[in-house]
């Protein structure tokens, strides 16, 4: 078992729980695969062409759980990483990714991180990745992440992405391609403060019959940080979408929402909701009323908002 150093481990705390150096897992760290492990069902091989890994998850996975969280500690550093999932027909698997950024010096730490994952048919896949930044530095945390997904007949995807703090950039891009009666739901949930920027991009193309997706954004920009979200669905076919993009804007931020549709088939169904506004006084006044400064009665509103 190899020994993980203080910062890490906090940085894991934050963006992996429950990871442990057991069953299917790859810790990278500084643009180094620094541990890993196999499971019966779910092998890791490093790749030979370029930075990365290859993980592959037969049909007999049920219910297991693979851990591939990302630590940048070094400050200037930019790390840059190719990570393949080839889940096979009637897999069920949890993958548990993210990655965190600690940054105590003057220079820019970054990560891209570019997944893919090639589904079969009849499979069940929960996607969760969250992205952290910490650290006393003047330099930025920038996390620039991409999400490639190829999703087989009768296959259900969850992606569930959460910005929980202390990330001053980050572009993220999402591309899911829908075979016939697949099923895609997203839940993506971010956070800005102070000069931060955060951009999301997500295309869905429904190009199978049967073929449905739920997208849902939520977000609080604070301070004087900017986001821009622009989740477009693509109807190729008889098929369903939804999407709802919520925000709550504070202090001087600046939010855009652009939901995009498109439909391709006298079939396609496909419904777009955006709204943006502050804080209700309504909700601040009956929590204050409660005991509850108005910080506090911020908080927790914005913590059910974001759950």
């Amino acid at each position: 078992m190899v020994k993980v150093e203080e910062t890490t481990q906090g940085v894991l705390d934050k963006i992996s729980e429950g990871f442990a150096q057991k069953g299917a897992f790859n810790l990278r760290q500084n643009g180094i695969s620094i541990c890993h492990g196999d499971s019966e069902h779910i092998k890791i091989k490093k790749k030979e062409d370029k930075p990365g890994i290859d993980i592959f998850i037969d049909g007999e996975t049920k219910g297991e759980k693979v851990f591939i969280p990302v630590v940048v500690s070094v400050s200037g550093m930019t790390d840059l990483v190719y990570n393949d999932f080839y889940v096979a027909d009637g897999a069920d698997v949890d993958i548990v990714a993210g990655c965190g950024i600690h940054n105590s010096g003057c220079n820019d730490s970054r990560h891209d991180g570019i997944h893919t994952f090639h589904v079969g048919k009849n499979a069940n896949v929960h996607y969760e990745e969250k992205h952290y930044g910490e650290g006393e530095g003047t330099g930025s945390r920038v996390l620039n992440p991409v999400t490639n997904i190829e999703l087989g007949e009768n296959s259900v995807f969850t992606l569930d992405t959460v910005q929980i703090k202390g990330v001053d950039s980050t572009i993220r891009t999402t591309n899911v391609s829908m075979d016939a009666d697949s099923k895609l739901f997203v839940l993506e949930r971010l956070m800005t403060d102070g000069e931060q920027k955060a951009e999301s991009d997500i295309e869905v193309c429904m190009n199978g019959a049967g073929s449905s997706a739920q997208i849902i954004s939520r977000s609080v920009g604070k301070g004087n940080s900017s986001q821009v979200f622009h989740p477009k669905a693509v109807g190729k076919n008889k098929c369903h979408a939804h999407i709802q993009c919520d925000s709550i804007i504070m202090d001087h931020a600046e939010v855009g929402s652009i939901p995009e549709i498109q439909a391709k088939h006298v079939d396609a169904a496909i419904i777009h909701e955006a709204a943006i506004g502050r804080i209700n006084d309504e909700q601040l006044l009956k929590l204050r009323t409660l005991g509850m400064t108005e910080a506090e009665a911020e908080n927790v509103i914005i913590e059910n908002f974001l759950s």
